[in-house]
C-alpha cells in the first residue's frame, strides 16, 4: 500500500526511474481503469521494474472551467490510495496549467514522460488525447515511443459484465447525485468512498443523543442529499476495524442551514475523532432528506434510520457482492 506521490514538477526518484506508467485522469479508479492498471502492473513485471500512475492535478475541466467545481470521485489522495492497493509503487503529478495545455504533443511526451519520468513503457486508453488541443492520440504515442525508446500498450475499451455499456466516471457520477449506490459500487469495484477531516460542528447532535463526526469534503461534492449506511476507518490505521454508521450528506433542512454537510453516527463509538482523518465507504441509501417539524420527530425518525444502517451492514458483511474484486476485498481487510 505505497502511496508515494511525486509532486508536479518534482523529479522521479532515481530508484522509480525506467518504471512503467499508466497515464491519464483516472477519476473514480473505476473497473475499466483497474484493467488498464493491471496491464501495467503485468508490463512492469515482464521488466522487472516498478509501475505507477500518471494523472493530472488539477483535473483539466477545472483548468479550463475554474468557476464549477467538479465532482471529483477520487481526489488525488484517495487516487494514489487505491492505486497503491493496486500495487502501485507510485503517484505522479503532472500540473494542468498554461504551460501545460499549451504544449505541442512532442514536446508533452519528451520533456514530461521522457526526461522528467524517464519511463520504460506507458499504458494509456485507447481515448487518451494529450497535448495542445488534444491532437495527440494512441498513434501519437507509438510513433513518439518508438523515437525515444520507450513502448507503448493501448487499451481498448473496457464494458460491463454483459459486454454492453462502458465503465464510465460520468455514469458513476450520476449514479451517486441519484442516490444509486449499488450501482456506482458495480461500476467502481469497491463501495464509493470519502476520504477527509474531521473537524468541529455546531455539536448540536450531542444534544439530541446523536453526536456525529463532521468530514469536511472536496468542493463540488453532490452525491444525492439523504441517510446512508457506511462504514468508517481511521485512514492512518491500516488494519483497523471499521465502525458501522449512518452518514447524513445534505443542508439540515429542519435546522434551515445553508451549508452542505457529511455528517457520520458511529455506532457505539464514545471518544474524540477531530483532526483525524477518516475513511467513509457508502455502502447503500437509506432514504432522501426532508425537513422535520419538531426535534422529536426528527429523534424518531434517526432511531429508525440507525437501526435500518445496522440491518443493511450486517446483510452486506455476510454476503458481500462486491467480494470478488480486489479493492473490495482491501476495503474489507481495511488495507486500503
Amino acid at each position: 500500500m505505497d502511496r508515494i506521490i511525486v509532486e508536479a514538477g518534482a523529479p522521479l526518484p532515481a530508484a522509480l526511474r525506467g518504471a512503467v506508467i499508466a497515464i491519464g485522469n483516472f477519476d473514480g479508479i473505476h473497473r475499466g481503469h483497474q484493467q488498464l492498471l493491471a496491464e501495467a502492473r503485468s508490463e512492469a513485471e515482464r521488466r522487472n521494474t516498478h509501475w505507477g500512475l500518471v494523472t493530472f492535478e488539477p483535473h483539466p475541466r477545472t483548468f479550463f472551467r475554474p468557476a464549477e467545481p467538479a465532482f471529483r470521485l477520487t481526489p488525488l489522495p484517495l487516487k494514489a490510495r487505491l492505486v497503491g492497493a493496486l500495487g502501485a509503487s507510485f503517484t505522479a503529478v503532472l500540473a494542468f496549467d498554461a504551460r501545460l495545455a499549451a504544449m505541442t504533443p512532442e514536446d508533452f511526451v519528451r520533456q514530461e514522460l521522457s526526461e522528467r519520468l524517464g519511463v520504460s513503457h506507458v499504458v494509456t486508453g485507447y481515448d487518451f488525447h494529450f497535448g495542445h488541443g488534444r491532437k495527440g492520440t494512441p498513434e501519437t504515442m507509438r510513433e513518439l515511443g518508438r523515437q525515444l525508446g520507450f513502448g507503448v500498450t493501448v487499451i481498448d475499451q473496457v464494458t460491463d459484465d454483459n459486454g454492453f455499456a462502458p465503465f464510465s466516471s460520468s455514469a458513476i457520477r450520476d449514479s451517486l447525485r441519484h442516490g444509486h449506490v449499488s450501482e456506482a459500487a458495480r461500476q467502481l469495484g469497491y463501495w464509493w468512498t470519502v476520504e477527509g477531516e474531521v473537524v468541529q460542528g455546531d455539536q448540536r447532535g450531542r444534544t439530541i443523543g446523536f453526536p456525529t463526526l463532521n468530514i469536511v469534503l472536496p468542493d463540488g461534492s453532490e452525491p444525492f442529499q439523504g441517510i446512508y449506511a457506511v462504514r468508517v476507518r481511521d485512514a492512518a490505521k491500516p488494519g483497523a476495524p471499521h465502525w458501522r454508521g449512518a452518514g447524513y450528506f445534505g443542508r439540515r433542512p429542519t435546522f434551515a442551514s445553508e451549508k452542505t454537510f457529511l455528517e457520520v453516527y458511529l455506532m457505539g463509538f464514545k471518544g474524540d475523532l477531530y483532526g483525524k482523518t477518516m475513511l467513509v465507504e457508502f455502502i447503500d441509501m437509506i432514504r432522501p432528506d426532508r425537513r422535520f417539524d419538531t426535534i422529536d420527530d426528527l429523534v424518531a425518525q434517526m432511531n429508525l434510520d440507525c437501526a435500518e444502517a445496522e440491518k443493511r451492514l450486517a446483510a452486506v458483511e455476510t454476503h458481500d457482492p462486491l467480494s470478488a474484486f480486489p479493492l473490495a476485498q482491501a476495503q474489507k481487510a481495511g488495507t486500503l
